[in-house]
């Protein structure tokens, strides 16, 4: 008996410590995963990046943006792990118009960016580097929208538009071949029980892999429903098609009003060295669509049939493996005290550099216009849900300065000063005053929480008072104002003159 009982422990025993070496082995095999496989989380661009557009050239990535209204134009990103990027270069120095859905592209030594303007057609720029400097806006003399360039088998270079046409272009990719413009592909018919904003072909992205060139679409309509944007996916083995639509469509989509990604669409396939795939896409976040489109990026595969498809999986909102190992970590906002315009800041429809000196930590605006909407104000994409601006704003005798949460020149929320008042804008034009006792200096404060605007001043930028107004903004997006754009703070100078602004901070709220 005595002997049963010493062999039953031994064996209980060599269980637990085979346990316990089990468990200690999952444990360091689960961080040895993490460390050589980090995880990160969506957005990997947040706030308002629409259209993302990406190449790959080697080990480094770039990509690029819709710009809409905002000039410098066309910011080009780069990264090496297809999560954190720096921007490098602006495509755009001068405002031509709303500027829609670029596709960034490499042929031979150039780079080249190929966007439509609002109602004056499709344009490229050219550079030998991505880096910049860019060429000036080449007229492509081309109606339509969303161009996509992409080289056949023989060299023949082409761009894709919406509703699925096509033209042949230059050996330069300068110009379009007169007489080639030619509908070659109808979109995909998703079922009609489907809330979407219109059918809306448009978006084309092509890639070869192996023997098919894919074609990456855009249906459904960019805003509207939660459910109505989509990619979808048609392919073919000549350029010249016919263009098979794939049984498992769509690629991607907001399937119900609960998730937290709605109206994903607008897809680029992008590779890594290892031969893997990625869509990137943008979306709005449930709840806050005034933060705009903001960038996405998921894993897709090519099946056993040949189609791509999203496998099973992390779903988009939760934490991912990276596409590439990388320990490089970017904050986009860490520079915004040095007011880099064009990387962090922009201007709304007006850009003139002479308005505009940095110095000493002190950025100074020469003042513009009678109001804030024709200041063009100066602006940044905070990409978080809540948050407050602030800084010491010092004025000429004849110029006005302040804060501003703008959307467009109809609707914003501002607080500023003159040399005797505070000011309050409300939805644009409409304004309050209350005298202040600060002369031509006093510190402001702007906040926003879940859509509650709430403004604050100060004489010292220490002891803050609350202002009595308040104002709820969470209507300020597309689908009640249009214009495809978001609530970005910033800061105004009009008048005469100039507005001085120091001590600038932005602190993200929880």
């Amino acid at each position: 008996m005595k002997n049963y009982f010493i062999k039953h422990m031994l064996n209980v025993t060599f269980v637990l410590c085979s346990f316990l070496l089990v468990a200690q082995d999952k444990k360091e095999a689960k961080t040895s995963e993490h460390t050589t496989n980090p995880m990160f989380l969506n957005p990997i661009l947040g706030g308002d990046f629409p259209d993302p557009t990406i190449m790959r050239d080697g080990n480094d990535y770039y990509m690029t943006h819709s710009s809409m209204y905002y000039v410098p134009g066309l910011l080009v990103f780069h990264s090496t792990d297809l999560v954190n990027w720096e921007p490098i270069s602006n495509a755009l120095n001068t405002y031509i118009a709303s500027v829609w859905a670029p596709d960034i592209c490499k042929y031979k030594d150039k780079y080249y960016i190929y966007f439509t303007v609002d109602g004056k057609g499709n344009f490229v720029v050219y550079a030998s580097t991505p880096y910049g400097p860019w060429s000036e806006p080449v007229d492509l003399k081309l109606d339509g929208i969303d161009p996509g360039h992409v080289v056949d088998d023989k060299g023949q270079r082409w761009v894709f538009m919406n509703w699925g046409y096509r033209a042949k272009l230059s050996d330069d990719g300068l110009s379009v071949v007169p007489g080639t413009l030619e509908k070659v592909y109808d979109g995909w018919e998703y079922p009609i029980e489907w809330e979407t904003d219109g059918f809306n072909l448009e978006g084309s992205k092509l890639k070869k892999i192996g023997d098919y060139y894919y074609l990456l679409a855009a249906q459904g309509g960019t805003a509207g429903p939660p459910t109505c944007h989509m990619i979808v996916v048609a392919r073919s083995k000549s350029i010249d098609g016919p263009w098979e639509n794939s049984p498992t469509n769509p690629l991607v989509r907001t399937w119900q009003n609960s998730e937290k990604w709605w109206a994903k669409g607008h897809g680029s396939l992008i590779d890594t060295p290892d031969g893997k795939w990625w869509v990137v896409y943008h979306a709005y976040e449930n709840g806050f669509l005034g933060m705009g489109r903001q960038t996405l990026i998921e894993p897709v595969e090519i099946n056993e049939k040949g189609w791509l498809v999203a496998p099973s999986g992390p779903e988009i909102e939760e934490p991912m493996t990276m596409p590439i190992k990388s320990e490089k970590s970017i904050n986009r906002l860490e520079h915004l005290n040095e007011f880099r315009i064009g990387f962090d800041w922009k201007f709304f429809k007006s850009y003139d550099s002479d308005r505009v000196l940095f110095k000493d930590n002190i950025l100074t605006l020469k003042a513009q216009g009678l109001s804030p909407q024709e200041s063009a104000p100066i602006l940044f994409v905070p990409g978080v849900h809540n948050y407050e601006i602030s800084a010491k704003i010092d004025i000429d005798s004849t110029a006005v300065g302040g804060l501003v949460l703008f959307y467009n020149e109809d609707y914003y929320v501002g607080t500023g000063i003159d040399t005797k008042k505070r000011i309050r804008w409300r939805k644009g034009g409409i304004k309050g005053t209350w005298g202040h006792k600060g002369g031509t200096q006093v510190w402001l404060k702007i906040r926003t929480i879940d859509h509650i605007v709430t403004g604050y001043y100060s004489y010292d930028g220490i002891n803050w008072k609350k202002e009595i107004w308040g104002m709820d903004i969470s209507g300020y997006h597309h689908n009640t104002l249009y214009d495809f754009i978001s609530v970005l703070p910033g800061l105004f100078a009009y008048g005469e003159g100039e507005v001085r602004f120091s001590n600038f901070e932005f602190k993200i709220l929880e």
